[in-house]
């Protein structure tokens, strides 16, 4: 079984997450938190294979966090969640060593296909032109 852990500060988000992904009975939430710190706690004691990240949270964001998650276990698979569809944060997404974005408004269509993407060991880019991407990491 898959291991999930959801950071968000909305509990409102929390939910709808688990209810998306309760399609899934190889998938389980393992942990929640409410800020970056909290996901950086979570991820040394509980150990997901997935981490979904908000962007924008309390305490520390996600791209820190990620980041800080990502030097302790580098096998851990990170999903940014966030409501900005700018190209520049997905630079900084992948900058940050993340597998995928999600932007919230496309959740309900694109949350699992997504996550399938990353626990196979690919990546996930919402609606991402890839020249205009790359241009920008440059």
């Amino acid at each position: 079984m898959a291991r999930i852990l959801i950071a968000d500060d909305h509990e409102i988000v929390r939910r709808g997450i688990r209810t998306l992904l309760q399609v899934r009975p190889d998938w389980g939430i393992c942990g929640e938190a409410k800020d970056g710190r909290e996901a950086i706690q979570l991820a040394k004691e509980l150990n997901p294979d997935l981490i979904i990240l908000d962007v924008s949270m309390p305490v520390l964001g996600g791209l820190v966090a990620a980041d800080d998650i990502l030097r302790m276990n580098p096998k851990t698979k990170i999903l940014i969640f966030t409501l900005d569809e700018s190209k520049t944060l997905r630079a900084l997404v992948q900058r940050c060593g993340a597998h995928g974005l999600v932007v919230k408004s496309q959740a309900a269509e694109v949350l699992v296909e997504a996550l399938d993407r990353l626990l196979a060991g690919t990546t996930y880019f919402s609606e991402v032109d890839k020249t205009q991407l790359s241009s920008e990491i440059i």
